[in-house]
C-alpha cells in the first residue's frame, strides 16, 4: 500500500477498508485481519492499524467480537455512504465549483 504524506497513515488504512466494503470485496459479518496480521501485510506497525480499527469501530463500521477478531458490521456500506456523500456535499464539490467557476467552465455543459 503506496501512503499519501499528506494524510494520516491511520486514515488512509481507514479509508482503504471502506474501499473494500463499498466495493463488495469485504463482505456484512466477514472477518478482517487481526490488527498484527493488517501491519504486517502493510507494512506498518500494529498500533497504526489499531487506531484505524478503532476509527472505524467509533463509527460503527467495524466490531470486535472478544478472543475471535474483527469483523464487517451490519449496514456498514450504508454508514460509509451516508458519511462520504456528506462530506463530498460539505467539502469536495463546493471546492470543485469554485475551482471550475475560476477557471471560467460552465458546468452546466458538461453535466449529462
Amino acid at each position: 500500500m503506496e501512503f499519501d504524506s499528506n494524510k494520516p497513515i491511520y486514515i488512509q488504512i481507514a479509508d482503504g477498508i471502506c474501499e473494500r466494503i463499498l466495493s463488495g470485496s469485504l463482505k456484512q459479518g466477514e472477518r478482517i485481519p487481526s490488527v498484527r496480521e493488517w501491519g504486517a501485510g502493510i507494512g506498518v506497525n500494529p498500533n497504526t492499524v489499531a487506531r484505524s480499527y478503532d476509527l472505524l469501530g467509533d463509527r460503527g463500521i467495524i466490531h470486535n467480537q472478544r478472543g475471535i477478531g474483527y469483523f464487517v458490521s451490519s449496514g456498514a456500506a450504508g454508514i460509509i455512504r451516508e458519511s462520504e456523500r456528506q462530506k463530498f456535499l460539505e467539502e469536495e464539490l463546493p471546492a470543485f465549483v469554485k475551482r471550475a467557476e475560476l477557471l471560467g467552465i460552465n458546468i452546466n455543459e458538461h453535466i449529462k
